[in-house]
């Protein structure tokens, strides 16, 4: 049976400056026969706007030099020229990975790969073959969400705003994993790999303006499994930008004006709560007993969803999977955010109590000294990134484990 080809999918917007860096990547791999779709974009009301007409000329000039190319595996799709904009509120990041995705689903064979990547992001040379190995031992699995590690310069303000973001992110998925939760993936739409037939079988990706990762991941797990281990991972750059209305780009910018409150590294007994209600599904699924989400839940839902979900489900199996369905990601974060307004501790609190459950579970440590009391905003760099690498240690054990458990493999590539 002939190789899946792997078709990149690759949004750019003002990107003259980082394109080169992830085009050079590419050209790197030790596997060639991918194919590249770029997706050059902006609204197209910014031709008339003064304030964005830099923007409108960089992507001019970088749909010239992608043409210059002249590569065959590389399709440029035009989506920023003067009338082929966006047009009204179908415009961002979302927009331009669906227009991708889509374009690469109407041309692509089932079996093959569909791989998102930013044009922010570099990666190792075996990194496409990792993939394509991936996905080729794990035939029946629909997306994988791959290991991240954020790249940091030597500007000490961005550099503590990047690892403060990367905690908080860090943080949320090891919480997650502890609970065994099914959302447990950090959405990055750089990496963010799928088997075009698994992108097909959920109706493609939902445009958002931004957070489209998330919701993407959402429905890819609601649908099957969806793994979180990669050999090699990729390396998205430290960088502040308004590219997109959430996400990295935007957080750093808030964080270096000390505004954190949308990223706070939330109490583990946060997702204690939720763990609990994961064990009283069996029980639910016999008969309605109260659980520590039960006002939430009605909040949300105008009322409890249990009854409903037992009357159409035929075994216990089912009714957990539809639980966890109600349940989701996005149910999960509203809690979390509900509870933090409730009862918050400081960032640097809630990270010392994670690390403290990390050493017990796992024995793991930071390969620094952290100081019981140190701060975001005054300790030194390396702390804060000594904290982050053992963040980084932790989730990618859990990754690993859970790549294990499901393929029955032990991890080749490492």
């Amino acid at each position: 049976m002939d190789k899946p080809v792997l078709h990149i999918a690759l949004p750019v917007i003002d990107e003259a400056t980082s394109l080169p860096g992830v085009l050079n990547a590419l050209l790197l791999q030790t596997i060639q026969d991918y194919r590249l779709y770029i997706c050059v974009n902006q609204p197209d009301e910014w031709w008339h706007n003064p304030a964005k007409r830099r923007v409108c000329l960089e992507n001019t000039n970088t749909l010239d030099f992608l043409r210059s190319l002249k590569d065959p595996r590389i399709d440029v799709l035009d989506k920023s020229s003067p009338g082929r904009g966006w047009i009204g509120k179908a415009h961002g990041i979302g927009w331009a990975r669906k227009t991708l995705m889509d374009h690469i689903s109407s041309r692509a064979q089932p079996n093959d790969i569909i791989l998102s990547l930013d044009a922010d992001t570099t990666f190792g040379a075996s990194y496409l073959e990792s993939i394509r190995f991936n996905v080729l031992v794990n035939p029946g699995v629909v997306a994988f969400s791959i290991p991240y590690y954020h790249t940091l310069t030597s500007d000490v303000e961005l550099d503590r705003a990047m690892l403060r973001y990367e905690i908080y992110m860090r943080a949320y998925a090891i919480n997650l994993w502890r609970i065994k939760s099914p959302y447990c993936f950090t959405a990055l739409g750089s990496a963010i790999a799928l088997p075009v037939w698994a992108y097909r079988a959920i109706g493609g990706i939902t445009p958002k303006l931004s957070g489209e990762d998330f919701y993407f991941l959402q429905k890819l797990v609601k649908y099957g499994i969806v793994l979180h281990w990669n050999g090699e991972m990729v390396y998205p750059a430290s960088r502040l930008s308004e590219r997109v209305y959430f996400g990295t780009g935007p957080a750093l910018i808030l964080g270096i004006e000390g505004k954190w409150d949308s990223y706070p590294v939330y109490r583990m007994h946060f997702f204690d709560t939720i763990s609990e209600v994961y064990t009283l599904l069996p029980m639910l699924f016999k008969k309605d007993v109260s659980t520590p989400l039960d006002s939430f839940m009605e909040s949300r839902s105008g009322g409890l969803p249990w009854a409903g979900i037992r009357k159409n489900s035929r075994s216990v199996e089912q009714f957990i999977r539809a639980c966890h369905e109600k349940l989701d990601g996005l149910r999960i974060l509203q809690y979390l955010k509900e509870c933090n307004r409730l009862e918050s501790i400081s960032d640097e609190e809630s990270t010392i109590e994670l690390l403290a459950e990390i050493k017990r579970e796992q024995d793991i440590m930071p390969d620094a000294e952290i100081p019981d009391f140190f701060t975001f905003d005054s300790s030194p760099v390396g702390i804060l990134d000594s904290i982050r690498n053992a963040l980084t240690y932790s989730e990618m054990t859990y990754r690993k484990q859970h790549w294990t458990a499901v393929t029955g493999l032990d991890v080749i590539f490492n």
